[in-house]
């Protein structure tokens, strides 16, 4: 009985030991931190970006014109 007990506490240590090593979800917990980070700089920066991509959308607007005419 004893060895029994003995045996199964092995394997439970095991286990628990390989639950431990194991960083298969590390990836994941990076790709959340990067977009949490990148989210944040677009609500930081919202009106500059905003302002940058105006600029731009105006700027191709006035040079088409003067392509098509």
């Amino acid at each position: 009985m004893e060895n029994k007990v003995k045996r199964i506490m092995n394997k439970m240590r095991n286990a628990l030991e390989a639950f431990r090593q194991d960083q298969s979800g590390i990836g994941v917990v990076e790709i959340i931190l990067i977009l949490v980070i990148l989210i944040g700089l677009v609500l930081i920066f919202k009106n500059q970006i905003t302002g940058i991509i105006n600029n731009a959308f105006e700027s191709i607007s006035v040079n088409s014109d003067a392509i098509v005419k």
